[in-house]
């Protein structure tokens, strides 16, 4: 019964993601709104982590089989993609490299920000 609650808490906000998804004239996916709302709600305490972990879990666990489809699906069109493969990969790669940096270096910015505070956690 814990796992039916934790997922109708979850659906609920992901249902309240695609309401503002179809309320609000931004081209943001619900499912981003449905993130934001989870977060907020478990960052200002309306919603305890206890409450939703459990499933939560699950669905990270099980998310790599969610891939199977679009992968799938992927193979499909790669007959149409092949005059842009070089720029796709290049692409790929730059924004993998620059994603790369920059969470190398939020992640010093932290470090250093908890040495200053002298607490050691962040090391």
């Amino acid at each position: 019964m814990k796992y039916l609650i934790q997922f109708a808490i979850i659906g609920g906000i992901t249902f309240l993601g695609e309401i503002l998804n179809l309320i609000l004239p931004f081209s943001v996916p619900a499912s981003v709104y449905g993130l934001i709302l989870l977060f907020l709600a478990l960052v200002s305490g309306l919603i305890k982590l206890e409450q939703v972990e459990e499933t939560a879990d699950f669905f990270v666990h099980i998310m790599p089989v969610l891939f199977i489809s679009p992968a799938v699906s992927m193979m499909d069109t790669l007959p149409g993609l092949k005059g842009s493969i070089l720029s796709i990969l290049f692409i790929t790669a730059v924004t993998t490299v620059l994603v790369m940096a920059v969470t190398g270096l939020v992640s010093q910015a932290i470090i250093r920000y908890g040495k200053k505070k002298g607490k050691k956690e962040y090391e």
